[in-house]
This record gives structure tokens, C-alpha cells and sequence, in this order.
């Protein structure tokens, strides 16, 4: 959600800081600020809105100092203002915090700091943080001791990066529920809540874990566990090139990834079904065919436009291994009770690995003896290391607030995972298997093919950019589509749009439907394109205009449907990944005409670590 980034060496940290915090602004946020020490004092300076702000006051106001942290806010406790952002200090000074998540006994603390004299500037739960570690240091604690009580204290989820005045060589940094990262550079070394903040400066980092704190000088870096031990970790190398996080001649993040899904899912599909071999290759899935067999059922548990990737998984594990799927969001699963035993899969999906909600649906579930696996595109994050097995889909850096290609990848993924369970309990013969990798091999092709004439997407968002009302129609798996190119609608364009499976139109939703709506239906299961042909001739009888998605060499609409949209014939397993394009590109035009922040859009956050 919100932006961390911090520095310590021998480099001028305002210039690092603010570098990293422009490489952290798709997570979405409405105010930023810095905090400096310049070897005597902190001196601070924050900006509601943009990062260009908080650079004007820099040009005006230069601080200097190798030493730093810095922070872009996206609002929870208190309106977006100049006094809410981060670093929060305390009274003097003397600390400085910048804080993700959410402290939730804050009012507690406040309440017993108030009472011992310390005055509240700000509405934020994060300046309690800074004026509790106040009142332990000024007791006679040192440093990292002040910081270790007062996580003793706190209650919630947080990442956190603090100062001290009388440590101009020392940054530390905590993480609970959280990402946190730590990278280690040659004589200089870094914090950043995600690894394109100082991917310029260094490709090694470390993840720290739940409950760590890290104390961080430029020459050294020290990992303790809550018990104060010091812990080893192993660094990762960031293995993707830092052109993956920069947009590369396109004009937004959203497009360039869009136009990204043909490599990342022919690089996914060539490592784990590689040519000549009729099995797939699930490194990092211990799941065999003793372990499917006793499943009693699955539950796939995920946020957003990763949820819908696990609505077609349950579609496609239930259909090709016959054992009972249920779909849910992850912040109402967690709270409905589950049945979960030994005998439960869960399998979350996540793109950042980091989703509060999915998160903690897993440790539910870990704590009942249900097996976790995790679809995750992060690797090093929570969820992947919280899981019993792990499937990467190293989509690589989605930068774009709205997830296009870690989508397509997710859904390719559950493809890969329902096949592999299928064919570990004999469902099919290799014949049947080969026929099935050469459909999914066509894919990226067939998404090449669609990219290719994207002037058709793009003329009919232009024609259709001005509609009040949009309701997206399928049956099966092209109701999933539906619902995710409506979040995508949503998400970047901010029209009002509602997904629907078709056959409930007439229970309510037709009441809605004028000469003003349009209606986009998706038509891509063979099976059942003459039930939403019905189905689009009632919305048609109503007025609304119809634009179809539907597949080449289909001419049976009769002058029903206004505009079509083709995509290259395939199978009803692969069709949802193709029809998927057409709908990211409609969004993204759409939003291009109407002018609004795509990469960044309002009240959104690439990656979701509270509840």
C-alpha cells in the first residue's frame, strides 16, 4: 500500500530517497515526506499529493545528510494533509518513524502518552509509534531497546523504518504483517518496502520475516528475531532487469505489461511443460497422488482480480479431477468459519505475496492442519514462505495498479495445477495430455494476434467511452471474465460497471437496462453461446447497445449485437485467457479517453497490507 524507502551510507540520502519513492508511486498514495540527518539533527520536510510537491519543497528548502528515510501516505488515520504524513516525529525530534499497516491499539497508547505529557500533532496512529519509543529512550534505554519495547507494545500490522538523533549512523527497521525489504550494497545499504525502490542501487537483498527487526549501518546489517537473538539469512538476488520496472518507450506501466503476457506465459508454459516431456514440471509442489486422494475439498482464496483467476481454477480442478472446489474472497473467508482439517488444499493466490487478507487466511488454515499452496508472483514474499508449496509465476514487475499480466499468468498457473492433479490421478491418457500442452502453447500467439489489431479496442473505447452504465454478461467461465474486465472498467476508467451471469438478468438486473447502457457480452464457450445470444436479444429489445467478445468465425449474432470484438479460436480452457485481452485493452482506452491517472488511480493500491 503505502511507500518506504531509507538509506545509510556515503551518498547524499534526499536524492536516494526521492529516486525510490518515484519508483514506489504505483502503490498508490496522496502524500509524501522525508527525513534527513544531517550528522547533528533530523530534519524533516512532507508534501500532500504528488512527489513533484514534496521535490518543490526540497528545491526550496534543501536538506542534506546520509542518513534517511522517506515515505509515500495513502490515508487511513487522518485526511491526506502535510501534518498527517510521513515520518512522524516526536516532540523534539529526537525520533523519527515511518510506518505501513495499521496500529491497532493506538488510542490506548495515545491515551497513556497524553497522560505522561506528550502532545498529538497528528491524527495518524504512526506519531504514537515515535513518541512511545520517545518515552522508553528517555528513560534510559538505548536505541534498538526503545524500538524493541515498544514493539512489544503495539498491536497491528506494521513496517517501519526509524531514526534517532543521537544515531547519525544507524537506521532501523521492523516488519510485522508487512513486506520489508533490506538490500545491501558495497559500503551503503538500504530499506524499501518493495525491491524496485533500490533495485538502481543493488540487486541483494534480504526479506525479513515477521517479527524481525533489523539494525543497519553502512557497513553492516544485523537481523534479530523477538526473543533479541541475531538471526542468519540468506540473501536473494533480484534476477530480473531493472528495464522490467521501467515503461520502456510505452506511455503507461498498464500498456507495456498488457503487451508483456505473450513472453511471460511462454516463458511460464516452456518451464514448466517443456518440449518432449508429456508430465508437468511442479518444482516447488510436493503434492502427489497419495495427497490429492485424500482431499476432502479445496477452498482457492484470494483478493480482487486475483480471486477471479481462482473462480476459473475452481472451474477447471472440479471439472478435470472431480474433487469439490469452493471459491471465496479472502476477507470473508476468514470469518465464516471454514470446515478445514487435514484432508482441506487451500490454495491462495496473490500477485504481491504480501495481501493482508489472503495472508491471514492462510495462517488459519495452517493452524487447522490444512495443507497451503500459493500462486504467488513475488518471490521471497510472506505468503510464499508462509506456504507448504509454492508456484511461482515470475510475472516479473507489474507496476500498474490494475494487474493485466499477472492475471493472465495466475490463470495459466491454475491450468497448469488443475492438469497436473488430473493427471496424477489417471484422468487422462498422454495423448489426451499432448493435445491439451498444444493448446496451451498456441496462447501467446494467440494474445500476439490480439495485440496486434489493438486499433480495434481502441476505436470502439473511443465510440463507447461516454456510456453512464456498463454491464458485462457470460455464462461459465465467461462470467468470470466478465466480472474481471468489469473491475478493470472500474478500476482505471471509473465508470459505473457490473458483471452478471447472464441467465440472472431477468431475476433483477434488466430493470437497470435502457438505450443508455452498454452491454458487453462475452461469448466464448461453445456450449452455451446460443443461451447468451438469448440473452443479449432481451437486453437488445430494451435499447442498450451490445458489443460482443467473441470467437473468429462466429456470424450467427443476426444483427443483434452492435460491434464484435474476434479472438483466435481455441479451446473453452484456454478461451478465458483470450478473451481476458480484448477486455484490459477496452479499459485501458477507455480510461485514455476520459483522461484519468491509469497507472495510479485514485483511491487504489497496488498491493493491499491491511485489512
Amino acid at each position: 500500500m503505502c511507500g518506504i524507502v531509507g538509506y545509510v551510507g556515503p551518498s547524499q540520502a534526499p536524492t536516494i530517497l526521492m529516486d525510490g519513492l518515484k519508483r514506489l508511486e504505483y502503490r498508490g498514495y496522496d502524500s509524501a515526506g522525508i527525513a534527513v540527518h544531517d550528522g547533528n539533527r533530523i530534519n524533516m520536510l512532507k508534501a500532500k499529493g504528488k512527489l513533484i510537491n514534496l521535490a518543490e519543497k526540497l528545491k526550496e528548502n534543501p536538506v542534506k545528510g546520509t542518513l534517511g528515510i522517506g515515505h509515500t501516505r495513502w490515508a487511513t488515520h487522518g485526511a491526506p494533509s502535510d501534518i498527517n504524513s510521513h515520518p512522524q516525529l516526536s516532540g523534539d525530534s529526537v525520533i523519527a518513524v515511518v510506518h505501513n499497516g495499521i496500529i491497532e491499539n493506538y488510542l490506548d497508547i495515545k491515551e497513556e502518552l497524553s497522560q505522561k505529557g506528550y502532545k498529538f500533532v497528528s491524527e495518524t496512529d504512526t506519531e504514537t509509534v515515535a513518541h512511545l519509543i520517545d518515552f522508553y529512550y528517555k528513560s534510559g534505554m538505548g536505541f534498538f531497546e526503545s524500538v524493541f519495547k515498544t514493539l512489544e507494545r503495539i498491536e497491528g500490522a506494521y513496517a517501519l523504518g526509524i531514526l534517532c538523533k543521537d544515531y547519525p549512523d544507524t537506521l532501523i527497521a521492523a516488519r510485522k504483517n508487512c513486506p520489508l525489504v533490506v538490500g545491501k550494497g558495497q559500503g551503503e545499504n538500504f530499506i524499501a518496502s518493495d525491491i524496485p525502490a533500490i533495485l538502481h542501487h543493488t540487486r541483494d537483498v534480504y526479506f525479513l520475516d515477521d517479527n524481525e527487526i533489523a539494525v543497519i549501518k553502512a557497513d553492516s546489517i544485523k537481523i534479530y528475531d523477538r526473543n533479541q537473538n541475531e538471526v542468519q539469512r540468506d540473501i536473494y538476488n533480484v534476477k530480473w532487469d531493472i528495464d522490467a520496472a521501467e515503461k520502456g518507450g510505452y506511455e503507461h506501466f498498464m500498456i507495456k505489461e498488457i503487451n508483456e503476457q505473450p513472453k511471460i506465459i511462454q516463458d511460464l508454459v516452456e518451464r514448466r511443460m517443456p518440449e518432449g516431456r508429456d508430465t508437468i514440471d511442479m518444482s516447488g509442489i510436493k503434492l502427489r497422488k497419495e495427497n490429492i486422494q485424500n482431499l476432502s475439498r479445496i477452498y482457492i482464496v484470494a483478493c480482487g482480480t486475483a480471486y477471479h483467476a481462482g473462480l476459473i481454477g475452481k472451474s477447471l480442478i472440479e471439472k478435470l479431477t472431480r474433487i469439490p472446489v469452493i471459491a471465496d474472497v479472502a476477507s470473508e473467508f476468514r470469518y465464516r468459519d471454514p470446515v478445514l482439517d487435514e484432508k482441506t488444499l487451500l490454495i491462495v493466490v496473490s500477485q504481491s505475496g504480501e495481501t493482508a487478507d489472503t495472508l491471514e487466511a492462510l495462517k488459519m488454515a495452517k493452524r487447522s492442519g490444512a495443507r497451503v499452496m500459493a500462486v504467488v508472483n513475488a518471490v521471497g514474499s510472506s505468503i510464499a514462505r508462509e506456504a507448504d508449496d509454492v508456484f511461482y509465476i515470475l510475472a516479473g514487475p507489474e507496476i500498474s495498479v490494475a494487474s493485466t499480466k499477472a492475471f493472465t499468468a495466475q490463470v495459466v498457473a491454475m491450468e497448469l495445477i488443475a492438469l497436473s492433479m488430473a493427471q496424477e490421478l489417471g484422468k487422462f491418457s498422454t495423448e489426451q495430455f499432448n493435445k491439451i500442452k498444444e493448446e496451451i502453447y498456441s496462447v501467446p500467439s494467440s494474445i500476439s494476434k490480439i495485440l496486434q489489431k489493438s486499433s480495434v479496442e481502441k476505436a470502439l473505447a473511443e465510440k463507447y467511452s461516454g456510456s453512464s452504465n456498463v454491464f458485462f454478461i457470460g455464462r461459465g467461465l465467461d462470467y468470470i471474465v466478465s466480472m474481471e474486465g468489469s473491475l478493470k472498467l472500474k478500476e482505471i476508467a471509473y465508470l459505473h460497471s457490473e458483471a452478471y451471469a447472464a441467465g440472472e438478468l431477468k431475476h433483477g438486473p434488466i430493470a437497470m437496462i435502457d438505450e443508455n447502457t452498454l452491454v458487453i457480452a462475452v461469448l466464448t464457450q461453445e456450449e452455451l453461446f446460443e443461451k447468451t445470444l438469448s440473452n443479449i436479444k432481451e437486453v437488445k429489445a430494451r435499447g442498450a447497445k451490445v458489443l460482443a467478445v467473441a470467437m473468429e468465425g462466429k456470424s450467427e449474432f443476426k444483427g443483434e449485437v452492435d460491434d464484435v470484438i474476434y479472438i483466435p479460436r481455441s479451446s473453452w480452457m484456454t478461451a478465458p485467457i483470450l478473451a481476458a485481452v480484448p477486455a484490459q485493452l477496452f479499459a485501458y482506452y477507455v480510461a485514455y479517453c476520459l483522461g484519468t491517472d491509469i497507472d495510479q488511480p485514485r483511491n487504489l493500491a497496488k498491493s493491499v497490507t491491511v485489512e
